[in-house]
């Protein structure tokens, strides 16, 4: 999935530290709704990106009492702020706003309940049992939960950045690089998806460079040996980005060589940043079996604490995107509706 900026069933979108406590935390009433820790729901759904949304939605079309935690004040998650999205069916060129938009305006017309409020901790006391949310705000109770925080992409953190997000740099070069046909563009990073990115890039734009801080590449051979392959690909050693450059729209890119220091600046018109992701899941560590941060957790969402599941970008998959994020909300409650039938 991808979504450039920046939910059980418990949904989580929120990277709080997990701390065990036994204490209740906060017993004020939702905003707007009345029910306290007293009311003990279905499902709760913490986070309202696509998979906590679309598991919102199927939620209530399942008739499960449902609450849907966020920490955000708007819903839809890191597709908020893209700036474009092109592959999603029926909805060809929609702006990433308006689709999260769209997505959280389907869950409040089936009646979906949500709560504006950041998890501290979670307390499990096992299969069968209830699952406390303990929040800033309120404690939270519910017979299931659905992990689905996401991932954010790792920054570069140089000037440009952040201002031209959405007009020329992405995350995501499978979702945004239709929009480069024929454009020259760079790819900065050197690990796997880096290199995978530039080898796609490579099918539609004229010229990509790989710029790498390093004098080796960290991908699989093969892909190494595929991308230096190409004739439209150029790999950029011992370099690094001082900024992204731009007025409204990606134009240069200002690198300087950490060997001699030498300096240069480079024109493209797009930048693609591959320097790592990382899951939103510190507040479940030592309550779910985790890979490398991500939750380990299969088509069915199930992870290994009964009663908990894990949906989205957090959970471990092979493809990160707003349709299969979607896809894991969807599934997640047919795991749910099954646990609490059986339990």
């Amino acid at each position: 999935m991808h979504c450039r900026k920046q939910t059980v069933v418990l949904c989580f979108i929120t990277g709080c530290g997990l701390k065990q406590n036994s204490e209740n935390i906060g017993l004020d009433r939702i905003k707007g709704k009345g029910e306290t820790m007293s009311h003990i729901y279905d499902l709760i759904i913490i986070g309202s990106g696509p998979a906590g949304l679309a598991a919102a939605v199927y939620a209530q079309r399942a008739k499960l009492d449902t609450l849907v935690v966020e920490k955000a004040m708007v819903s839809g998650g890191q597709v908020l702020t893209t700036y474009e999205v092109d592959n999603y069916p029926g909805l060809p060129g929609i702006g990433g706003y308006d689709l999260g938009i769209k997505f959280r305006e389907h869950a409040d017309r089936l009646g979906a309940r949500f709560v504006e409020d950041e998890v501290l901790n979670i307390q499990d006391g096992g299969k069968g049992a209830i699952k406390g949310v303990v929040c800033q705000g309120n404690t939270y109770e519910a017979r299931s939960l659905i992990l689905a925080t996401g991932a954010v992409h790792r920054k570069l953190g140089v000037p440009g950045e952040e201002e031209l997000a959405g007009a020329g740099v992405s995350y995501c070069a499978t979702c945004d690089g239709a929009f480069f046909r024929n454009k020259v563009t760079a790819v900065i990073g050197g690990g796997d998806v880096a290199v995978e990115d530039a080898i796609f890039l490579a099918r539609m734009c004229s010229k990509v460079y790989l710029i790498h801080r390093r004098n080796e590449l960290r991908a699989a051979k093969s892909l190494q040996e595929n991308l230096l392959s190409l004739d439209n690909v150029e790999v950029i050693w011992d370099t690094v980005a001082d900024s992204i450059n731009g007025d409204g729209m990606v134009k240069s890119l200002s690198l300087t060589n950490v060997k001699n220091g030498q300096k240069r600046e480079l024109d493209v018109q797009g930048v693609f940043i591959a320097v790592g992701i990382t899951p939103e899941s510190r507040a479940f560590e030592g309550l779910v079996d985790m890979d490398h941060g991500y939750i380990r957790a299969g088509e069915d969402t199930v992870t290994s604490a009964p009663g908990i599941f894990a949906a989205g970008d957090v959970r471990t998959k092979p493809l990160r995107q707003i349709i299969t994020a979607a896809a894991d909300g969807a599934n997640a409650i047919t795991s749910v509706e099954r646990y609490l039938v059986e339990n």
